[in-house]
C-alpha cells in the first residue's frame, strides 16, 4: 500500500494523444462510444492515484521507453496503451495511444 497519494499529470503530449483517440474512436464509432473510450481512460488514471495500489506495480514495463532516462510503464485497457512514470511528487502520463492505428504513430 502506498502511503502518499501522487496526483496523475497528463502531459501536454497525452493531451494531445487523448485528443487524437477521441477523435479516431469519433469517426470509427461516433459519439456515444468515442466519449466511453474516454471515460474509461479516465477511470484508469484514477486507479493509478488510488491509495489502495502501489502504482510502481501496476501493468507492466514499457519496453518502447527503454532508452530513456526514467523508467516507464503501461496500462492497457481494451485497445489502448497508457504510459506513465513516476515523479518526485506525480505520476506523469506522456503518452496515450490507440493501438488500433498505425503503430509508427506512438513513436
Amino acid at each position: 500500500m502506498s502511503s502518499s497519494i501522487k496526483r496523475v499529470e497528463l502531459t501536454s503530449r497525452a493531451i494531445k494523444d487523448l485528443k487524437k483517440v477521441k477523435s479516431f474512436n469519433l469517426d470509427l464509432y461516433g459519439i456515444v462510444r468515442a466519449q466511453e473510450i474516454i471515460d474509461t481512460i479516465f477511470e484508469l488514471l484514477e486507479t493509478l492515484e488510488n491509495p489502495d495500489y502501489n502504482f510502481t506495480e501496476i501493468g507492466e514495463l514499457d519496453k518502447d521507453f527503454d532508452h530513456l532516462k526514467y523508467s516507464y510503464r503501461k496500462l492497457t485497457q481494451h485497445h489502448c496503451k497508457i504510459t506513465y512514470r513516476k515523479g518526485k511528487t506525480k505520476i506523469y502520463v506522456v503518452r496515450i495511444f490507440d493501438t488500433s492505428q498505425d503503430p509508427k504513430k506512438n513513436k
